[in-house]
């Protein structure tokens, strides 16, 4: 994408999420026609190292040997010329956020080294979903069935201003794949006043209008539905490449950093989740 310093960054700490994440961000990379840059924040979250220090230099040393481990298969998929490694200091979220201003979508693993086995979602992943600007990937589940036809994109829209970003990004990313668009609208969360679900549903019919108009090879399978705007989702994510949302959708607070939708999602989708920020 012109205008981004980093292209897509993937966040790497050498874990098997990570290296998860890396594969996917590749392959992104590759068919974006767009740079990548891995990287590794080797400064441990929660521990103030000194400066200079030999204990520094060494945690220094061990990042940027976990960083050179991961880069040959990004440079196999894209040239040595495309691939930029990034050995950071700080918290990994917090450099993660930083380089999300420069860059087209950071894409992290769910769990990285040091998370607890229990968890759904890695804190790093969390707070970067939560807090970044632009699209954030979270790779998780089995994105690659093996003998099987892709699967789709999916996209949950609800057709409010929120969710511009998700639906622009959701049809980029079919219209990438030559999948069809799965496009999910769940009515219970509407407004509880008369004629609500009336307005989503228009809103929701409108804003795939004017997206389908940009994208007219990308074939769109509409779904309005009763019930849940999570349970139709996680429904539909079954078969999908891609589970696409809006960080917050109709009726979130601006305080918030994720919506209720787009936590479930993070926590219970089978396969990769983006969660797009709409950009003001």
């Amino acid at each position: 994408m012109t205008g981004t310093t980093f292209g897509i960054v993937a966040g790497y700490d050498g874990s098997p999420g990570a290296a998860q994440a890396l594969r996917w961000a590749a392959r992104k990379a590759w068919a974006r026609g767009t740079t990548l840059t891995v990287c590794l924040a080797w400064t441990p979250d929660h521990i103030e190292l000194p400066t200079e220090s030999a204990l520094c230099d060494l945690a220094r040393r061990h990042g940027q040997e976990i960083l050179t481990r991961g880069l040959p298969y990004a440079e196999m998929v894209l040239g040595p010329g495309r691939v930029h490694p990034d050995l950071a200091a700080g918290p990994a979220a917090q450099v993660l956020c930083e380089r999300s201003r420069g860059a087209e979508m950071v894409v992290v693993g769910s769990r990285g080294h040091g998370e607890l086995p229990g968890l759904r979602l890695g804190s790093v992943a969390w707070q970067v979903a939560g807090h970044a600007s632009g699209p954030v990937v979270v790779v998780r589940g089995a994105w690659r069935p093996a003998n099987r036809v892709p699967g789709p994109v999916v996209l949950g829209a609800d057709g409010s201003p929120a969710g511009q970003g998700a639906i622009t990004f959701a049809f980029e990313e079919a219209a990438l794949r030559d999948v069809p668009l799965v496009a999910v609208c769940a009515l219970t969360d509407a407004p509880g006043r008369l004629g609500g679900s009336h307005q989503v549903e228009e809103d929701f019919d409108h804003t795939l209008a004017v997206a389908a108009k940009v994208h007219p090879d990308v074939s769109v399978v509409r779904q309005v539905l009763p019930g849940t705007p999570r349970a139709a989702l996680l429904s539909a994510a079954a078969d999908a490449q891609l589970l696409v949302v809006g960080a917050r959708g109709r009726g979130g607070f601006d305080e918030m950093s994720l919506g209720s939708i787009a936590e479930a999602v993070l926590l219970y989708a089978p396969g990769p989740v983006a969660v797009v920020r709409q950009v003001a």
